[in-house]
């Protein structure tokens, strides 16, 4: 099962990847962008698919979402220009911590 978990991971990493590339593709009219988009959404959910044989959805997809939305929020703001604002690191920090909670609430297995 800890497989599977880092599968997750790798794919909410991913998932980080095929959203910045999605925004530097300027709507699929850039080349190597748009290539990088569809490398990464395919390893994002492929690994995500894998990861569900052993898991359970709900804690495994807010695992997933939470890493791809809070790193494309984080990446956004350090390395693309997005405004930087209280809210937002509370609202990213409210999406870690959610996400956390899920996975502690258990499961079925």
């Amino acid at each position: 099962m800890a497989l599977a978990w880092l599968l997750v991971i790798v794919a909410g990493l991913l998932e980080t990847g095929f959203a910045v590339c999605l925004k530097l593709s300027h709507g699929f009219t850039r080349l190597w962008p748009t290539i990088a988009f569809a490398c990464f959404a395919l390893g994002s959910f492929g690994l995500l698919t894998l990861a569900l044989r052993r898991l359970d959805i709900g804690p495994a997809y807010a695992v997933w979402t939470g890493i791809g939305a809070s790193g494309t929020a984080i990446y956004g703001m350090v390395f693309l220009g997005d405004l930087v604002s209280t809210m937002k690191i509370v609202s990213i920090t409210l999406v870690i911590v959610g996400v956390i909670g899920l996975q502690l609430s258990g499961s079925a297995h």
